[in-house]
């Protein structure tokens, strides 16, 4: 056979496939639904993950509840009204970093195989249907901490739906991009056990420490201070922290205040969504390397 008609027969280095918008909505709606399905099945998860920042709540709120009022950034608040915005994100936080458990216990019990075997067309789905479950179950988590935390809030917050969309678009922001971390860390750590110990000694708790979530930055040394102006973390907490405590709010409005770093509402928003693309882009990347 001549060797210029054996060369069609080389196989394709690419399959591309014609997505199709309609296919990918469906098949995002089908691994949601499977998702939940596994949430109905196990609601210790979701109730724990609910009980935990409550308990954050009492105890922190409990221990410095005589602590100065005019302590904190000199503005008139409590303790408890203080760290409300900081359990707030660390309960967006600690949701989003074990968005990646179902993929990792999939990927164990082999029912990721099933799932890339079937005719599935867009793989990305995995990714979208894991972030949009998280998205879901931590708003329903932080409704029912707020509601239950209501009537220890105080009545000089102002509560508006300009501030309502600016503290739901922080979490989504939040919750969306550590999503892609631990999908990220789902494709990469070999089992479960590796994924949780990272997630819990290396990564949960001392990003919530090296934040403001449980105290201002005038607070820390200078080297923590440098640490938490690196934590994007802190952005969110301060952005839902004046949101909530300021009733003239604009994006001109600065979060931070140090001798070397000054960030306004605008800037923040706007690192946090670099972030979020940069981790997006970084676990698109890992599952073409892992699964193309």
């Amino acid at each position: 056979m001549n060797q210029n008609n054996s060369s069609q027969f080389k196989p394709r280095k690419k399959i591309r496939f014609s997505l199709n918008k309609q296919d990918t909505s469906q098949e995002i709606f089908k691994l949601i639904k499977r998702l939940y399905l596994q949430t109905y099945r196990r609601p210790s998860g979701l109730i724990i993950s609910i009980i935990q920042p409550l308990l954050w709540l009492v105890l922190f709120g409990a221990l410095f509840q005589y602590a100065p009022i005019y302590l904190f950034e000199k503005t008139n608040m409590k303790y408890r009204d203080f760290l409300n915005p900081g359990i707030i994100i660390f309960t967006s936080f600690n949701s989003s970093i074990n968005a990646g458990l179902p993929i990792i216990f999939d990927r164990e019990f082999g029912f990721i195989n099933r799932i890339l075997s079937s005719p599935i067309k867009n793989k990305n789905s995995l990714v979208y249907s894991c972030i949009l479950h998280t998205l879901n179950i931590t708003l329903v988590q932080i409704l029912i901490i707020t509601l239950i935390t209501s009537n220890n809030i105080n009545n000089n917050y102002s509560i508006n739906v300009i501030k309502v969309i600016l503290c739901t678009s922080i979490i989504t922001i939040i919750t969306t991009s550590i999503s892609n971390i631990s999908i990220c860390n789902a494709f990469i750590l070999p089992g479960h056990i590796e994924f949780i110990a990272l997630n819990s000694l290396l990564i949960n708790l001392p990003t919530l420490f090296a934040s403001t979530a449980l105290a201002p930055m005038s607070f820390m040394p200078y080297w923590l201070q440098v640490i938490c102006c690196i934590n994007p973390l802190t952005y969110a907490i301060e952005i839902t922290r004046y949101n909530m405590i300021d009733k003239i709010l604009t994006l001109n409005t600065y979060i931070i205040k140090t001798s070397w770093l000054t960030v306004n509402i605008k800037q923040g928003i706007v690192i946090l969504l670099l972030m979020n693309v940069i981790n997006f882009l970084l676990v698109r990347r890992i599952i073409k390397y892992k699964y193309d």
